[in-house]
Parts: structure tokens; C-alpha cells; sequence
């Protein structure tokens, strides 16, 4: 199956699904010592068979598993690095109204890549799934490099634990560069040509609000946003030809809320011009994510896919509305290079958004139906 599915159907996915009860009560009772880890995995084998089955009917042809055996969309991911441990801060990540649980990652030696690391194990089992049917093809998710730095950087703690262990900036972004190079080939290996990096560190930058913090800390929007590219690209060398990698940009998604405002003009030089990937996945699904215009900066030839539609709330949008705004970002980035999508995913951690599982899939058959009604 070639990478260009996605594009040619212009409509796509995110990648979390809503976890099922199953799931959610095999996690309660593995906490409470009434299953085993073994029976947990067998509970998760089973519903990520299921929401396979569920992706295909509902007309997708680049399938995931939902991240049904994450807890965080992207702790899980650092914590099977090696050097990296987890930790429980004082508190969560602070959305708009609410505060997450209260996990983190931190730096407990030379950061590497490890063979039995937990998505290589996930994608294995999603890969079996999928490689005899010559309609679909599936995708890994994993965060963003940039977003292990900004992770470990977060908080007085995190930074005393680095400097144990990296006497600069330069040693710790060539490890996790490396680590993750490592991880990309190994998903490769085993049979992967479809891996998204999702990413808030974006979206956290564009924020006002929060550089009115950091600018106090001795910050620079500009200098940030350098490093951070550098951090992505220095997973991003050397990969094969076939391999797609894209990026996800995401401004939090925590239970049907947010963390971050603003549009994507100060970081368009970096992300849209500079970042190494085939393709952007872009929220824009409300007036945080401001206009189209800074897509003039997406390099020629990339994809774009508009997150039009809200993964946060059961209402469905008008599609003549979404038909409408696609046109609108087509003055930037040309009709054939643009798809559509809901901004995020459904679940980007096990608690999930506030809608069913009904909800779900009626906001992905409305991205299918406009879908084509666009490009058809």
C-alpha cells in the first residue's frame, strides 16, 4: 500500500480512538491486582482487533489502534526510552479548566533507544492487522522529539536531573535525536512506512499568554522555535525514501479542552519552511487556531491536512461551512495537496473526549462524506 493513500482520499485521521469499557475496566482491575499485565494485553489485543474492523467499515484506508495501550499519547513514548523515568510531580499539565493527572519524564542516565521499546511492540501487533489486506495501510503516532525536550525541561526538578547527566544543550539533542532516528528505523523494519510526529510545542509557542511566562524566564520565541526544530530534524536524517513522516500540531486536548491560543504566524518560518516532513496536520477547528494565511509558508509540494472538524464535542459541523473553509485555504496551498481531518484525535489520553462512541464515528463519516464531495 503506498504512502500517497491518505492524499489521494484527502481525508484522514488523527489517530486516538475513544477507549472502549472493556479497555478502561481491564486498566482498573490490572491496577487493583485482580489481572495479570498478560491479560491486560490480551484485552487489548482484542479491542484493538475490533476498532480495526470498526476504521475499515466506517471507510478509512490508514488505520491505527487507536493508542489503546497508552495511558498519554506521549509519556508512554518517552518512558520506553532508555535514561528516561517516570515521575509524579506535584501537578498535571493545566488546561484551560482543568488539570490533568499529575505524570511526567525525567532524565535518569544517557538517553538511548531500546529494542523492546513499547511502540516497536504496539505497531508489531497493529501490523499483523493490516498486512494482508491490500486496501488499507496503518500509521504509528508517536510524540514529537521536540516534545521529550520540552518535557524534561519542565519544571526546577526535571532540569537538575539533566544536568547529572549532559553538561550542554548540543550532547542531550544528538541523544534524543539518535533515540528516536533508532525507533523510526525499527518501526521501519518492521514493516512501517507511515509515522506521524504529534507535536505541542507549537502550539504552546504561539501562545501569548503563556510567552508572558516564559519571556520572564529568560526565553525567546525565536531562539525556541530554532531549537525545537533542530530537535525534530535531528531524528529526521538519513530515512528511507518510502518512509512518510508528517507532524501533528495540536494546541492540547484533555477531555474535550484546550491549553493553548494563537494562529500560526510566528512559527510558520520554522515549521512550515524548515521542519523535514511530508505533510502537516493541522488543528482548525475554532477561531484559536487563527486564519489560513501563514499556510503560504508551507514548503511546495507538502500536504496539509485541515483539522476542520472537532474531535472535542458530539455537535457536527455544517459542510457546507467545512466545504467552504477548505476553499478558503485552498488561496495558499493547492486544492490537490490539501485534505481534511478532525483537529485531533478522540482520546489523547485514556480519559478521552466528552462524547460516545456513536459521536465518534459519526464525526469521521462527516470528514469521509465531505471528503469527497470536495475532490470527487
Amino acid at each position: 500500500m503506498t504512502n500517497a493513500t491518505a492524499t489521494k482520499l484527502h481525508y484522514d485521521i488523527v489517530g486516538s480512538f475513544l477507549r472502549p469499557a472493556e479497555l478502561k475496566q481491564a486498566r482498573e482491575d490490572l491496577k487493583a491486582g485482580k489481572i495479570t499485565l498478560d491479560q491486560l494485553h490480551q484485552v487489548e489485543d482484542r479491542a484493538i482487533e475490533d476498532l480495526v474492523a470498526k476504521e475499515k467499515k466506517h471507510g478509512l484506508k490508514v488505520v491505527t489502534d487507536g493508542e489503546f495501550r497508552r495511558s498519554y499519547w506521549h509519556l508512554d513514548t518517552f518512558w520506553g526510552f532508555d535514561g528516561i523515568k517516570h515521575t509524579k510531580p506535584e501537578h498535571g499539565y493545566f488546561f484551560h479548566d482543568e488539570e490533568t493527572r499529575a505524570d511526567s519524564a525525567q532524565v535518569e542516565g544517557r538517553i538511548a533507544f531500546n529494542p523492546q521499546h513499547p511502540d516497536l511492540v504496539a505497531y508489531k501487533f497493529l501490523h499483523t492487522l493490516t498486512i494482508a489486506d491490500p486496501e488499507v495501510s496503518d500509521r504509528q503516532s508517536i510524540p514529537a522529539p521536540a516534545q521529550l525536550y520540552a518535557e524534561l525541561i519542565r519544571g526546577e526538578e526535571n532540569r537538575q536531573a539533566i544536568a547529572k547527566y549532559y553538561a550542554n544543550d548540543a550532547d542531550l539533542i544528538a541523544d534524543i535525536g539518535q533515540a528516536y532516528h533508532d525507533l523510526l528505523l525499527a518501526l521501519y523494519d518492521a514493516g512501517c512506512r507511515d509515522i506521524k510526529f504529534d507535536d505541542c510545542t507549537w502550539g504552546m509557542i504561539v501562545d501569548n499568554d503563556y510567552w508572558s511566562k516564559r519571556i520572564q524566564e529568560g526565553f525567546s520565541r525565536e531562539k525556541l522555535a530554532e531549537l525545537y526544530l533542530k530537535v525534530n530534524n535531528a531524528a529526521l536524517n538519513d530515512l528511507p525514501e518510502d518512509l512518510r513522516v508528517s507532524t501533528h500540531v495540536c494546541r492540547g486536548n484533555y477531555h474535550s479542552t484546550w491549553a493553548a491560543s494563537g494562529g500560526y504566524a510566528p512559527i510558520a518560518d520554522y515549521l512550515f519552511a524548515r521542519e523535514n516532513v511530508q505533510a502537516f496536520y493541522l488543528e482548525y477547528d475554532d477561531s484559536r487556531s487563527g486564519d489560513f494565511a501563514p499556510l503560504a509558508k508551507v514548503t511546495a509540494g507538502k500536504e496539509v491536512v485541515l483539522g476542520l472538524v472537532t474531535s472535542k464535542h458530539p455537535e457536527l459541523e455544517d459542510p457546507q461551512t467545512v466545504i467552504n473553509r477548505v476553499k478558503e485555504a485552498s488561496k495558499y496551498v493547492p486544492l490537490e495537496n490539501l485534505a481534511l481531518s478532525t483537529q485531533c484525535g478522540f482520546a489523547s489520553t485514556e480519559e478521552g473526549n466528552k462524547l460516545t462512541e456513536q459521536q465518534q464515528w459519526d464525526k469521521i463519516e462527516l470528514v469521509v462524506n465531505v471528503s469527497n464531495n470536495i475532490w470527487n
